[in-house]
């Protein structure tokens, strides 16, 4: 094995005054972002850049626990290495280090002390030269000579939430959504409305039993003080009232509480609620994935099951409305499908097909269309060079219309699951939007869905 894979420790006996060790290692963002979710050290001094720009703060970013943390590593890896442990340490900080500088850290024996205990003098010079920290560490090295092979360290991914931070921070720009919150009666469900109020997106209105409503608030903790609460006797009298509140111009959406999508769409989407646009009702998820440098919209993943050409020609234009609200000019549309080529035998390929030609013809509007596109091929510019694809949507796309509500529900679910994606979500095609959460969602994403109600309903009044 070569050195790089195997560590020898320097025993006690081994050791020797004046033996030194270093270890050389620059300071990255994601140092101090890995160090303060094991921590817990949240002190925006350290984490926030805009905040650190504008105080004396940037000057002393994480010199004392990253520096510290570089000497117990050479010790414990290095000199005396494995089976060393550390008893203490005085350390005195010269110098701040910033995100980009590079230490040498040093380790010296300085004193052997009885029943193993070693005494280092210890520093570290930043790329000038200059000292940034000196002090001393006293440990208890080991007796019993040790060779091990180095374990791999498994690798870290930071997740930052940008594209659900940017959607909250415009939502927050405008005034609370007025919101009917349909039969909130269990814990999820009141919780992320009372969550989403606190941070000033929604003015909710509780429609359902009240009794039941009060008694899950107590049993969880949850303040409904000032929170306005519509009594009816169950779910379904929730959804119409629901409907009345939107009618009566009281609320400006409606959000799903604890009962079925089914019961809840049902009561929305009936000829006498009088919420009916002339455009096919649809829902669409907003994901923030982690490896994707940008927004992207699925539909239809959750009302839709198998729908028509006709229904798809509404599916992609709701989207694409959502993406205007949410900034994007001109969104890149990819039909998509199992491969990139029109073939009769799969009919997703033909409707691709015939939906790009409707918006050569002005039937859908305001985005680029490309299709049919296999999934690589719409998020991977480089699958889709290799497959000698040439579209302007082709690895860069903004929406993602997938073939039914199985395939687009499979893709949601894996992109949440496997790829740590986080998504909102939203029913489009009515007079107002819906916002339509799962049990399963957590409170970034119940936000999340509310702040996306909220920019698109603003962007709706725009167009009055």
């Amino acid at each position: 094995m070569t050195p790089e894979t195997q560590l020898t420790n320097t025993t006690y006996d081994e050791l020797a005054i004046g033996m030194s060790a270093s270890l050389s290692k620059r300071l990255t963002m994601q140092d101090i972002q890995l160090f303060a979710v094991m921590s817990g050290d949240y002190n925006p001094a350290h984490l926030d850049g805009d905040y650190a720009k504008s105080s004396r703060f940037h000057e002393i970013i994480a010199h004392g626990m990253w520096g510290g943390a570089l000497i117990s590593t050479v010790l414990g890896t290095v000199l005396p290495g494995i089976g060393t442990i550390y008893v203490s340490q005085t350390l005195e900080f010269c110098r701040p280090v910033h995100i980009g500088d590079t230490l040498v850290v040093t380790v010296t024996v300085l004193e052997k002390h009885p029943k193993n205990r070693v005494t280092f003098d210890c520093s570290a010079l930043n790329q000038a030269g200059e000292v940034v920290l000196i002090g001393q560490a006293t440990v208890l090295a080991p007796s019993e000579k040790i060779s091990r092979e180095v374990v791999a360290l498994p690798s870290v991914l930071l997740t930052e939430r940008t594209q659900l931070s940017k959607l909250l921070s415009l939502a927050k720009s405008l005034p609370a959504l007025r919101v009917a919150v349909v039969h909130p009666c269990d814990q999820v469900s009141l919780e992320g409305a009372l969550t989403a109020r606190t941070h000033n997106l929604i003015d909710p209105i509780l429609v359902g039993p009240e009794a039941k409503i009060r008694a899950v608030a107590a049993a969880h903790d949850l303040d409904l003080t000032g929170v306005s609460i519509d009594p009816v006797p169950h779910s379904h009298a929730a959804a119409l009232r629901a409907v009345e509140l939107v009618r009566e111009g009281q609320v400006d959406a409606v959000m799903k509480g604890s009962l079925h999508t089914d019961e809840l769409m049902e009561a929305l989407i009936a000829t006498t609620a009088g919420l009916r646009t002339g455009r096919r009702v649809s829902h669409v998820f907003v994901f923030d994935v982690p490896t994707y440098p940008r927004p992207l919209l699925i539909t239809d993943a959750a009302i839709n099951i198998n729908p028509s050409l006709t229904a798809k020609r509404d599916i992609v234009q709701n989207a694409i409305e959502l993406a205007h609200a949410l900034g994007v000019a001109e969104p890149k549309v990819a039909i998509l499908s199992a491969v990139e080529t029109v073939n009769p035998a799969i009919p997703s390929t033909l409707d691709a097909a015939a939906l790009c030609k409707m918006a050569d013809r002005g039937q859908i509007t305001g985005a680029l269309l490309d299709g049919p596109l296999a999934f690589d091929n719409a998020v991977s510019a480089v699958a889709a060079q290799i497959k000698g694809i040439r579209s302007a949507v082709a690895g860069a796309a903004d929406i993602l219309v997938t073939p039914d509500m199985e395939a687009g529900n499979m893709l949601a679910k894996q992109l949440e699951y496997l790829a740590n994606a986080e998504g909102a979500g939203i029913v489009l095609g009515l007079r107002i939007p819906v916002i339509l959460t799962s049990r399963a969602d957590d409170t970034m994403s119940r936000m999340a869905s509310c702040a996306l109600a909220s920019v698109m309903r603003a962007h709706q009044l725009k167009r009055v």
